[in-house]
């Protein structure tokens, strides 16, 4: 039973395109119907390489400690987005700012004594020229005044290092960024230089491939690319191509940066990178204008005051951005098309005028 359902839709199939190409032969172009034609065009269009692309970052780092203590709290976990300058973690500072409390101490000491110092070698600058004051007397005086005033200086050092030790309690951001490890947990007791956070910056990212030797000359021309995952296009002009390979298969690495500001790319994640490798002349139609029904392929093309139904061979499509005209799906005609044939842009109406004017008669 299925075996003769199926011979009785074939049938019904091949009388359905027989009569659609004895309408299109027997209906001329001044029907009722208003027809929409577009003229088939031979036109260039850049077949492309498509490459696997791993997105990378740029700019990554990981923040050690510069000074001892527990940590306090941990303000930021793994995959946590960090602005630049956010504290990232807090270490204890009570050893710090004590440090910090004596090196103030220490300075306003040697400001005190240099002020003694240098009042003293005003006095005696003054009362040496009169015989007042005896040489040594002079040179000593000339002598506390210069150690004091270095001494001030010194103390001055040593309050910056102390107030350092205390910023260093706060871990910051060194840029914006995603964290991507944590390498201790709160209540920890770490030491200087011990790991604490790792992270890379998301404004700018890079994408890495690797292009077969026989396209490098293609690369070398290569300006600006295009790359794409399944929501989104991406293009730069910013490309480094690579003059060596450490492929085993000698592939060409080549890295291209890639601008990140709305965060719609992320670390280790693939895209597809479109090589352009040559230049071809295709005609390319509006899906529109095929008509397809079972193993039939087909256009309606003007010959003379009517259209007729003319078998074709489809090629490749193309979508969206691979476009060079608008946004409708193109279809490639391999052959049945040629050079100025003026075709029906919208064949599936057409059939179905066809069949209604047909019908009509009939009646």
């Amino acid at each position: 039973m299925h075996s003769s359902t199926q011979s009785s839709l074939n049938l019904l199939s091949r009388n359905f395109i027989l009569l659609s190409a004895y309408l299109a032969s027997s209906f001329s172009f001044a029907a009722e119907m208003p027809l929409e034609t577009i003229t088939a065009k031979s036109t260039s269009q850049t077949q492309y390489l498509q490459l696997d692309a791993k997105v990378e970052p740029i700019t990554s780092a990981t923040v050690s400690a510069q000074t001892s203590g527990r940590i306090l709290a941990i303000n930021y976990d793994v995959n946590d987005l960090v602005p630049e300058g956010a504290p990232l973690l807090e270490i204890t500072s009570k050893e710090q700012g004590a440090g910090l409390a004596a090196a103030e101490a220490e300075l306003a000491k040697a400001q005190a004594q240099n002020f003694e110092a240098q009042a003293q070698f005003e006095r005696y600058k003054a009362l040496f020229p009169k015989g007042a004051i005896s040489k040594g007397a002079m040179d000593e005086a000339t002598s506390n005044a210069k150690s004091s005033a270095q001494a001030v200086s010194a103390a001055k050092a040593r309050l910056i290092s102390a107030k350092e030790n205390v910023n260093y309690t706060i871990v910051s951001a060194p840029f914006s960024g995603r964290v991507t490890a944590k390498w201790v947990e709160q209540g920890e007791t770490i030491s200087y230089g011990q790991p604490l956070l790792s992270g890379y910056a998301t404004d700018k990212l890079r994408a890495v491939f690797y292009v077969p030797q026989q396209y490098r000359q293609q690369l070398a021309a290569l300006d600006s690319i295009n790359l794409s995952d399944d929501y989104q296009q991406y293009q730069s002009d910013k490309i480094n191509k690579f003059n060596f390979s450490t492929q085993a298969d000698q592939s060409i690495e080549v890295r291209v940066q890639l601008d990140n500001l709305q965060d719609t790319l992320q670390a280790g994640q693939w895209l597809k990178a479109a090589l352009p490798i040559a230049t071809t002349e295709a005609i390319y139609l509006p899906k529109s204008a095929i008509f397809q029904v079972g193993e039939l392929t087909a256009v309606y093309r003007k010959q003379g005051d009517k259209y007729l139904q003319t078998q074709v061979r489809l090629g490749k499509q193309l979508t969206g951005n691979q476009l060079t005209t608008g946004q409708v799906t193109q279809v490639e005609v391999l052959s049945g098309v040629m050079d100025g044939d003026n075709i029906i842009n919208d064949a599936a109406s057409y059939v179905l005028f066809l069949n209604q004017a047909h019908a009509n008669q009939a009646n």
